[in-house]
């Protein structure tokens, strides 16, 4: 998981599992609250979430949330680590809901209303910088390594990158194995000490257009529905370097010299989706609120691009450059369905508590061919399934009024999706989050952080003499502010 990605690598694990998870945003009321509103509705941020919220409204409502993002990342990689930071300014939220029927009777259906919010759903920016002396092995062992067996016809687009570029080649008497330039390709000892840098960079987010319709039955039992749009993108760009000051061995007498080689890799994901969600929310008493949606499998039809170059440098011969043609896939992905299940409990107009539980299981994300692309998946679809499990999400939240003045505060826990023989079995995100609030009959302006926590193992190449690891911790602080305006209060 979350390991070096070549143009052979397209589709992989890791791509079902990003576009799967969702860590819902919206306005900073939602947000400040952990998210827990399942069973509260009346906030246009869970129409993503559960449909029935539409029903809680009882006048037109217009909303807008801007959000500040900022990520930290410190990454660890033998004996060093660093720290590399980036901020990005979005739209998290943004809509509307009016009414359709309006009835002043406190029994059948009081009203219906419909709705348009824009939700973010995730959020990709990341930046990494990962710093190490290699002193075992190297990217171009992997390269030699995961293509022996193979001539230069039929190696991975990497590989023969590296072979363009000298800094991997044949073993004398052989055209089927690989030596690398740190061993004089095969016919020395392996001379290491080369420092390795490699720069991450990701872009990109999901967000949804959700389309409700729903309404209040005799002030006890509100219901939904929602069609889900999904729009994605997502970018991918590394650079890995490896600079050396060793005299390395050479078999080429005009290529002496090895100084360093740099491999670039550039991805590039857009995508729709589509999806139904249904919820209910039922007040047994006036105190107690139970809430229930159901969220059917995304279908995201993706457009991917990817392209990767090296350079190399030698004292002797200059420099040594390769590029592969961008090539492009379209491909179909259907995400696992969502079922979620909340309570809200309500202290007269005091204050609010509120919990959820929501499950997803992520083995169930499948690949598939769109047009006339007769590429088979099946290998693919069951890499999915022996990594990925099912999982469990809570999320807490809490809101204290004094007069006009709200104060909020929520947890989230996201629970391991990844199997328990995976390096990264243990990655599971934690949320703490708070916000202030101002309500003024047909005005509310709201205010809200939230802090996104997660370790990860991330994987530069994996040899026979070790899997090369960087051990990073991912800090997300999330800013937020909400404007919102009813109508006919």
């Amino acid at each position: 998981m979350l390991s070096v990605y070549s143009l052979n690598f397209a589709q992989t694990v890791d791509d079902a599992l990003r576009y799967s998870q969702l860590f819902y945003s919206g306005s900073s009321r939602f947000t400040s609250m952990g998210g827990a509103f399942t069973a509260l509705g009346g906030d246009l941020s869970t129409l993503s979430q559960n449909p029935a919220g539409i029903g809680v409204f009882r006048s037109s409502e217009i909303t807008m949330t801007p959000q500040l993002f900022h990520i930290n990342t410190r990454a660890s990689f033998k004996y060093d680590s660093s720290d590399d930071y980036m901020y990005d300014f979005n739209l998290a939220q943004a809509g509307f809901v009016m009414n359709l029927i309006r009835n002043n009777s406190e029994t059948g259906l009081i009203n219906l209303n419909l709705g348009y919010s824009f939700n973010k759903t995730n959020n990709f920016n990341q930046t990494a910088v990962i710093n190490g002396v290699g002193d075992k092995s190297s990217l171009a062992d992997y390269w030699a390594e995961y293509n022996n067996g193979y001539t230069v016809d039929d190696m991975s687009s990497d590989a023969y990158l590296g072979w363009t570029g000298y800094v991997i080649d044949s073993v004398s008497g052989y055209n089927d194995q690989w030596g690398t330039v740190y061993s004089g390709y095969g016919e020395e000892a392996s001379v290491y000490g080369q420092t390795i840098t490699r720069y991450v960079d990701y872009s990109g987010s999901t967000g949804e257009h959700a389309i409700s319709i729903g309404g209040n039955y005799s002030n006890k039992l509100f219901f939904g529905a929602t069609l889900g749009i999904s729009r994605l993108r997502y970018t991918s760009h590394y650079e890995h370097l490896e600079t050396t000051d060793e005299e390395l061995p050479s078999r080429y007498s005009d290529l002496s010299g090895f100084r360093d080689f740099r491999y670039t890799f550039d991805y590039d994901n857009t995508g729709t989706g589509f999806t139904f969600k249904l919820g209910t929310i039922y007040k047994p008493v006036e105190a107690l609120r139970i809430g229930f949606a159901f969220h059917s499998p995304t279908i995201f039809r993706i457009h991917e691009e990817a392209y990767d170059n090296m350079t190399a440098h030698f004292d002797e011969g200059g420099l040594q450059e390769a590029s592969n043609n961008i090539l492009g896939f379209d491909y179909a992905l259907t995400t696992p369905f969502r079922v979620m299940i909340g309570a809200a409990f309500q202290i007269k107009k005091l204050a609010l508590i509120s919990a959820e539980y929501e499950f997803a299981d992520y083995r169930a994300a499948r690949f598939s061919t769109v047009g006339n692309d007769s590429y088979d998946y099946s290998l693919k679809n069951q890499q999915i399934k022996n990594s990925l499990k099912s999982s469990n999400n809570l999320r807490l939240g809490a809101e204290l009024r004094l007069n006009k003045i709200y104060l909020r505060g929520g947890y989230s826990l996201y629970g391991r999706a990844i199997q328990n023989d995976d390096i990264n079995r243990e990655l599971q995100y934690n949320s703490l989050s708070c916000g202030i609030g101002f309500r003024e009959q047909n005005i509310n302006i709201d205010l809200g952080y939230t802090n996104i926590y997660n370790p990860l193992n991330y994987i530069l190449y994996d040899t026979y003499s070790e899997t090369a690891i960087s051990d990073m911790w991912v800090s997300r602080n999330i800013f937020s502010v909400t404007f919102g305006y009813k109508f006919g209060y």
